[in-house]
């Protein structure tokens, strides 16, 4: 469905997208990331013909997006970081207006309406001004605008953005669920949400492309050990030497201090579970231990691991 070779987009004194290259196929949900400044924005607008790029092409179902800008627009659902919205339309006018500036008409352009509202969960609040909705309907809005004119491929950019906790669990359910009839390229800062989301993972980072692999195997290649965290009575500089002593410890970090209690989290190298050591230290130490536990690697330490071997995004 994407077909990205040596993409690249240049300024004067920077450049943003730095010959990148990655493939999308259909029906994937694909999670696209990377630091502010990465060039996930860039790699985007030049998806979606908003930009044209400075060397390198990029395909959508076989059609160039400089050559064939109009017809990779009639295949692509864009929804933006930031939904630009007409606040005083109603919502079913609004997506009328939409639907007709994308080609259709009539009943097919009443149908699609009708469906995307459906499927956005719409219906009950059609007949309002779009002014007057929450944050979390506007956003339904955003997408159904996208797929009213039932795209093959959706792209969203930051689709959750500004959402609340509840907002965010449902508009991922309703991803997964259009994952099902369309090929989804989103990107988003919230891991998580890939994790649960997502296929495939794209990270990016100051213009090149970093990895390229499912969540599971990314996890798996960056943090091997995983980490123990240990809530302790002590203080803390003194234990995390003690600890960093231990055979096997990579790394200590102090994630709180809270009174005489000090918060600490200790990756491993391999697949040593350093629990016992760090129980009978405390033993030795006279700590007392209020909490002693094995976290498991998620794809947030993959991305802080890649990003910062690589270096701090400009």
């Amino acid at each position: 469905m994407i077909e990205v070779s040596g993409l690249t987009k240049r300024y004067v004194g920077h450049t943003a997208v730095d010959d990148v290259s990655f493939s999308v196929k259909k029906g994937e949900i694909v999670g696209f990331l990377g630091p502010n400044g990465a060039g996930k924005s860039t790699t985007i607008k030049m998806l979606t013909c908003y930009l044209t790029p400075t060397a390198g092409t990029a395909t959508i179902d076989g059609l160039d997006v400089e050559r064939d800008s109009i017809q990779v627009r009639r295949r692509i659902g864009y929804m933006p970081e930031n939904v630009p919205l007409y606040l005083d339309m109603r919502v079913s006018e609004y997506l009328r207006f939409r639907g007709a500036l994308k080609g259709l008409g009539g009943r097919k352009l009443t149908a699609a309406v009708d469906e995307a509202m459906e499927i956005c969960s719409l219906v009950d609040v059609q007949r309002k001004i779009i002014g007057t909705l929450s944050k979390g309907y506007r956003q339904r809005v955003g997408l159904a605008d996208a797929l009213v004119h039932k795209p093959e491929l959706l792209i969203l950019d930051e689709p959750t953005n500004g959402l609340d906790p509840q907002q965010i669990r449902l508009f991922r359910d309703l991803i997964k669920d259009l994952g099902k009839r369309h090929t989804i390229f989103l990107s988003t800062h919230i891991l998580p949400e890939v994790e649960m989301t997502c296929n495939r993972v794209l990270i990016i980072n100051r213009g090149k492309l970093r990895a390229s692999d499912t969540p599971k195997n990314l996890v798996r290649r960056r943090r091997q050990g995983g980490e123990v965290v240990v809530d302790i009575k002590a203080d803390a500089s003194a234990a995390s030497q003690a600890i960093q002593a231990l055979k096997g410890v990579t790394d200590v970090e102090t994630e709180g201090v809270d009174g005489d209690w000090a918060r600490l989290a200790i990756s491993s190298k391999g697949k040593a579970d350093l629990t016992e050591r760090i129980h009978d230290l405390a033993v030795d130490q006279s700590w007392k231990i209020r909490e002693l536990v094995q976290r498991d690697a998620t794809l947030e330490d993959a991305f802080v691991d890649l990003v910062r071997k690589d270096g701090v995004s400009k």
